[in-house]
């Protein structure tokens, strides 16, 4: 065997490790959570999830939970340009893009109390980031003729699950 074939192998192990994160302890730490195939997928996909520990890891999912709720309350944001006409639906789309940033916020407030290791405000957080996209839901609810957006329901179901993931992560590290 050639000294060239030896090292390759050891370079290619090695990126591999750096792109797979450490396997075994996402493994373990998703073992913890409601959602496993989302969060090792969410962890195996964020390259500094090699060197994390499991508060780390914890930190990647709040972090795919900020952008999750940012990228909504954006597209809310855009919808709004396209229904001048409809003032219920604009006051609604404005409310539920409001609720989305908030979300947003509550992760990130997460992140000082991670950082201090105040689990019991980590959860706080996370919990409300989770409940906000149900003001949003019933924003819609109040107007019977509006139809909740598909593309909204499954962005909330998206940001409950991220958000399950990092409470299922914070259990873990609170015990």
């Amino acid at each position: 065997m050639s000294p060239y074939f030896f090292i390759f192998s050891i370079i290619i192990s090695l990126a591999l490790t750096l792109v797979n994160g450490d396997a075994g302890l996402i493994q373990k730490t998703c073992k913890t959570t409601k959602y496993y195939d989302l969060c090792v997928s969410s962890l195996k996909s964020d390259p500094t999830s090699a060197n994390s520990d499991t508060k780390g890891l914890a930190m990647i999912m709040v972090g795919v939970g900020m952008a999750n709720a940012t990228a909504t309350s954006t597209l809310l944001s855009s919808q709004l340009l396209t229904t001048k006409n409809d003032t219920i639906m604009r006051k609604v789309l404005k409310e539920c893009s409001d609720k989305y940033a908030h979300a947003a916020d509550a992760l990130q407030a997460s992140v000082q109390d991670f950082d201090s290791e105040l689990y019991d405000y980590v959860y706080m957080h996370i919990m409300a980031a989770a409940d906000y996209p149900n003001a949003c839901h019933n924003a819609f609810r109040r107007y019977p003729r509006l139809v909740y957006p598909q593309q909204i329901a499954r962005r909330e179901d998206g940001l409950k699950h991220i958000c399950d993931v990092v409470l299922g992560i914070v259990d873990h590290l609170a015990s």
